[in-house]
């Protein structure tokens, strides 16, 4: 099972917004005890967006299922006494705080080797620890602005912004790649470490083909190369109903059969017209147009020619692949919420359900660490 793989590894989560929680509800899938410290106000993300009945958004309570949640003024004496205890008893250590802050609050470098020298420490900010722009403000749309990546998506008239948000989420995979790496290193040689990851690197480790080509052949304006818009081959279209479809027959195999089910035998030789390919494109737009989405579904799936539709996020949970693979649960613990499991089988078996986070005492989690 998934849960064996970090079982006894304790950590704890002093992160907010998405990067942060996300790697650690993955640590807590693969087994890990987590136990979130937020400040006495909560995290932010509690009421950032609608908030359910219980005056909590849904998104934090997805992001902190499988938590203890703990509130510590680390201001304060007492809180920075019971947050050294809990650092002498964790494994690992996540926080995104700004460089420096960590130190002010009195839990620098050199107190966490004394309080725990086998601690893993990860921290998670938006540029790193070092750099003329460590301690910038920033969240994922400026993260991704100084990576290329903002600047290479969207239309040929204004780049488009990622969505769910890119830099956060690669971060907080990043975060998670660390951490195991870490535990693995520990296991051989009993040492702890320092982790510094960014979630503004997270992202540009991503973009090396990018910024190759750019160096090669200078920037490839948007809707003008293979896939980024430019081949119409590969792009998204609009059908009769308003909705979409995305075609994306690279391979000349896929192109044929797209060509032949549609009636097109006459569009087979060009695939390879010069990008932007603005006519073909046109004539590709008309005929999507001319057709509702589930026409073309029942077309050119069964055709196997990498098309899909593409689906509004009320009808993903309904797909027959994601319904055999089981990773995604609506309306769960009554809280209405849809929930998608930890993508990562294990012998065949999946990730646990998760339960819902669980407000706690310094006390009882104390309690339980000693």
């Amino acid at each position: 099972m998934l849960a064996e793989c970090l079982a006894g590894i304790r950590v704890l989560d002093l992160t907010q917004y998405i990067p942060g929680p996300f790697a650690t509800q993955w640590l807590s899938d693969l087994g890990a005890e987590v136990v979130k410290i937020e400040p006495p106000a909560g995290d932010p993300m509690r009421t950032m967006g609608p908030v359910d009945a219980d005056g909590t958004t849904a998104f934090y309570k997805l992001a902190n299922r499988n938590k203890s949640v703990v509130r510590l003024d680390l201001k304060t004496d007492e809180g920075r006494k019971a947050l050294s205890a809990l650092l002498a008893a964790a494994d690992v250590l996540v926080e995104a705080y700004r460089p420096g802050v960590l130190t002010r609050l009195g839990f620098g470098t050199d107190e966490l080797a004394r309080l725990n020298p086998r601690l893993i420490h990860c921290s998670l900010s938006g540029y790193g620890q070092t750099g003329p722009h460590a301690v910038t403000a920033g969240h994922d749309l400026t993260y991704m602005a100084l990576t290329g990546g903002l600047w290479a998506s969207g239309t040929a008239a204004h780049p488009v912004m990622t969505f769910p948000p890119l830099a956060d989420h690669a971060g907080a995979m990043l975060a998670v790649i660390g951490i195991l790496s870490a535990l693995v290193r520990r296991g051989v040689s009993g040492k702890g470490a320092r982790l510094d990851l960014s979630l503004s690197e997270a992202a540009l480790s991503w973009m090396g083909g990018i910024l190759t080509a750019s160096h090669r052949f200078g920037d490839c304006p948007r809707e003008t190369d293979i896939i980024n818009g430019g081949a119409a081959f590969y792009r998204i279209y609009k059908t009769a109903d308003g909705r979409f479809v995305a075609l994306a027959a690279l391979e000349e195999k896929f192109w044929e059969r797209f060509c032949t089910v549609v009636g097109r035998p006459d569009w087979l030789g060009r695939q390879s017209e010069p990008m932007p390919q603005h006519g073909l494109i046109a004539d590709i737009e008309a005929l999507f147009a001319s057709r509702p989405r589930a026409d073309w579904v029942e077309l050119l799936v069964p055709a196997d020619c990498c098309f899909e539709p593409v689906l509004e996020p009320a009808e993903v949970a309904a797909h027959p692949q994601w319904k055999d693979r089981s990773l995604v649960h609506t309306a769960i613990d009554g809280d209405n919420l849809v929930e998608v499991l930890l993508p990562v089988f294990l012998d065949g078996a999946r990730a646990l359900h998760r339960r819902p986070f669980k407000e706690d005492s310094i006390q009882s989690v104390l309690g339980a660490w000693r």
